[in-house]
């Protein structure tokens, strides 16, 4: 599956976007990929926590050294970014070292 990473970069006023792709590790019905964004090169891409919506995810490497939290919306209400990072801090994640990203509204990205 194609994997398209892309954000805003405020010092250069604009965006960049990586592609890659996705294949499962096993049975598609667990939600364990790996990823490639540099040719042969995979890193893992493990889903953690997922809702419903398929609104927001919890995701880490195949160690606890890489955590990403996302969100289709900006900004997650403060009590489901308090419930993700402690299910991180129960799994030894180093939470305290996450860095959290300014979500401040920028352009729109180009139309693909």
């Amino acid at each position: 599956m194609r994997v398209v990473n892309r954000g805003y970069q405020e010092d250069k006023k604009k965006w960049k976007e990586a592609v890659g792709k996705a294949k499962f590790v096993g049975d598609q019905s667990v939600g364990r990929l790996k990823v490639s964004f540099f040719g042969p090169f995979y890193g893992g891409y493990n889903i953690i926590d997922l809702d419903e919506a398929y609104s927001r995810v919890l995701i880490c490497s195949n160690s606890t050294k890489y955590l990403w939290i996302l969100a289709r919306e900006p900004r997650l209400p403060d009590e489901v970014l308090t419930q993700l990072v402690e299910k991180a801090r129960a799994l030894n994640f180093p939470v305290d070292e996450l860095i959290y990203v300014d979500q401040s509204p920028v352009p729109e990205p180009p139309a693909r």
